[in-house]
């Protein structure tokens, strides 16, 4: 099921220069016991835009908190003056991003390549890293991945933890109003007693 298997082999530590949404720096190790979706994008890449960071917003709303993390990972390696920290700060708010995102670290060489993508042999962004509850890397996904294959795998690493269940979205209340909110359009409630 899983593209890139690597079972065997521990996640590589997150070295990052800063954290988004979170009261202290983070590391792997802070979320052992909890699958994790390491994100890794960049603010200007279309394809992040339009496709990872909905998905990981996703994640993040249907899973349950205490088995599974959603983790980004602001990895620039192209267009290094206008996207800073302070850019990126504005990015989360206006798209509503609440789940943690670290800066990758740059390379004190000046690669261009920050130390946590050369660290997991990232091709570029978007890539979707997958980690067990054991803090071992079991996938990596380079570009849009298919999300009910995502799904399957999430589902797999957290059937591996004893009474681990996908939680679902949270439900809203409704009255007996029809029409159309957000995500969805009801119709009326048809009483077929009354002919």
């Amino acid at each position: 099921m899983f593209s890139r298997s690597t079972e065997s082999k521990p996640a590589s530590a997150l070295q990052t220069s800063r954290w988004f949404n979170a009261a202290e720096d983070l590391t792997l190790d802070d979320f052992r016991g909890r699958v994790v979706a390491l994100i890794a994008f960049q603010m200007l890449c279309p394809g992040c835009v339009t496709r990872s960071i909905p998905v990981a917003q996703r994640l993040a709303q249907l899973f349950e908190e205490r088995a599974f993390a959603v983790l980004g990972l602001h990895t620039v390696f192209e267009h290094h003056n206008v996207m800073t920290p302070a850019a990126l700060e504005v990015f989360l708010a206006e798209y509503r991003i609440r789940f943690p995102v670290g800066v990758d670290m740059p390379d004190p060489t000046g690669a261009g390549t920050p130390l946590t993508m050369q660290a997991y042999r990232m091709r570029g962004t978007p890539t979707l890293v997958l980690i067990d509850a054991e803090g071992r890397q079991r996938a990596q996904h380079f570009g849009a991945h298919d999300e009910l294959l995502l799904g399957a795998e999430i589902g797999a690493l957290l059937a591996e933890q004893d009474g681990t269940t996908l939680s679902g979205p949270e439900q809203e209340s409704h009255d007996d109003s029809t029409g159309c909110i957000e995500d969805h359009c009801e119709a009326p409630v048809v009483d077929e007693s009354v002919s």
